[in-house]
């Protein structure tokens, strides 16, 4: 059979119910967080079924395969049920593949295999021995998550650590963290610490990632509004002193820049989707009408997309100088080119 992460822990638990455990679990998959994750599960299960004992092999040469049916064919030496773990690149070659499906064969209710490697392409997806596992066994592979799924499974992990994000706040973790779903769970994990249960927004998200900085990005988006060029850059060259990440400042300036669209546009911005502003920032705002009017926001998009770009190593340049650019040009000074 071929299982997903959605519907994992429910085969689970009703495998473990009926004593119906598969014989062997393929787990295939680059995101390590959840092939860990995926693979602690599976082993949890296999314990609460009765398998004590746990061995791990690496297979790299031919020999290594032989070695791992020997070990298996033998018992084991408390006589106990055991999780044999084989760990390898997914190119069995033809010995490993042969000694695969003979794992598979002679596994019993002795033995369970759980067996991980990275993504399969699609030839190694059509291999003999994966065709076995998932017609005789079960296979979990394990896709990446895009940035579109990110924000949705951001969300999910928050809720299940007993927090209520906000669009806004899942929208700022997502930039802060990238897609390293292994720095998102850090993340998760720092705020679980020190956000109490329930209502996150983003300033609460901000707060909990810059809280030991001096000059914080808030103060920044302020400057951005009241056009103060000079805080605006004194500001920024703070953050950058102080190793603020220059994704939480791009986030900040953008912020603004909707908020600034929105007036120019004739919107109320404490109607926009997200954290309504305060009565001191839609006053700042209002006072910014006028300069909102003759702002080039086409241009401040491009420079903010550079920066971004930047930010992720898709386009050369130092994203610092790129932010500077577009804070000048956002509080009213020439543009450079």
């Amino acid at each position: 059979m071929k299982l997903s992460l959605d519907n994992l822990a429910v085969h689970l638990k009703q495998a473990v119910q009926r004593s119906q455990l598969a014989p062997a679990y393929l787990v295939s998959g680059d995101e390590d967080l959840l092939v860990g994750e995926a693979c602690d599960a599976i082993r949890a299960a296999a314990r609460a079924a009765g398998f004590v004992e746990r061995e791990t092999h690496f297979p790299e040469r031919s020999s290594d395969w032989t070695d791992i049916v020997a070990s298996l064919s033998s018992m084991s030496l408390f006589g106990d049920r055991r999780i044999v773990e084989i760990r390898f690149s997914g190119k069995a070659g033809k010995e490993g593949g042969a000694a695969l499906q003979e794992m598979l064969e002679s596994a019993g209710a002795e033995t369970l295999l759980l067996v991980m490697t990275p993504r399969l392409d699609y030839a190694a997806q059509n291999t003999a021995w994966v065709k076995a596992i998932e017609s005789k066994a079960a296979w979990l592979p394990i896709w990446e998550i895009g940035p579109r799924q990110l924000e949705s499974w951001l969300s999910q992990r928050l809720r299940a650590a007993g927090l209520e994000p906000t669009t806004d706040a899942v929208a700022l973790l997502a930039s802060r963290v990238e897609g390293n779903l292994l720095a998102a769970k850090q993340e998760i994990e720092k705020l679980k610490l020190l956000v109490p249960a329930g209502r996150l927004d983003a300033t609460a998200v901000l707060a909990a990632v810059t809280s030991s900085a001096r000059y914080d990005v808030f103060g920044l988006g302020e400057a951005v509004v009241s056009g103060d060029a000079s805080r605006a850059l004194r500001i920024l060259s703070g953050l950058r002193g102080e190793g603020t990440e220059p994704t939480l400042v791009l986030w900040s300036i953008t912020r603004e820049l909707r908020n600034l669209w929105a007036l120019r546009r004739g919107d109320d911005p404490s109607r926009r989707p997200g954290p309504r502003p305060s009565p001191a920032q839609l006053a700042a705002l209002e006072r910014a009408r006028p300069r909102a009017a003759r702002m080039p926001f086409a241009r401040l998009a491009s420079r903010a997309l550079r920066a971004d770009r930047m930010i992720k190593g898709r386009l050369a340049g130092d994203p610092w100088d790129e932010l500077t650019l577009l804070c000048a040009e956002c509080c009213g000074l020439r543009p450079i080119k």
